[in-house]
C-alpha cells in the first residue's frame, strides 16, 4: 500500500486488514466472530488469498472500520 492509502493487490488489502485487527487488539478468532466469518476465511484474507468472496471481504472491512473506495484511473466517469 502506498502513502495515499491505495492498494493494488489482495495481499496489500490483507495486510491492511491484519493491521486494523491488531490495532484493535483482536485475536483472529475474536475478529472472525465479530465479522461473521470463519477463522479460516479471515486468515486466508489476511494472507492475500485471491479467491475470497467480495461480499464477505466488504463485511470484514466494515466491521473492522476500514473504508474502501474506488476511483477510475483513466479519468472516465464510471
Amino acid at each position: 500500500m502506498n502513502a495515499s492509502g491505495t492498494f493494488s493487490s489482495v495481499a496489500e488489502l490483507g495486510t491492511l486488514i491484519r493491521q486494523a485487527r491488531k490495532a484493535q487488539a483482536l485475536r483472529l478468532q475474536d475478529a472472525a466472530g465479530l465479522c461473521g466469518v470463519s477463522m479460516r476465511f479471515l486468515s486466508e484474507l489476511e494472507n492475500g488469498r485471491e479467491s475470497c468472496s467480495m461480499g464477505r471481504v466488504l463485511q470484514v472491512c466494515q466491521t473492522l472500520g476500514i473504508d474502501l473506495s474506488a476511483t477510475s484511473r483513466g479519468g472516465a466517469e464510471p
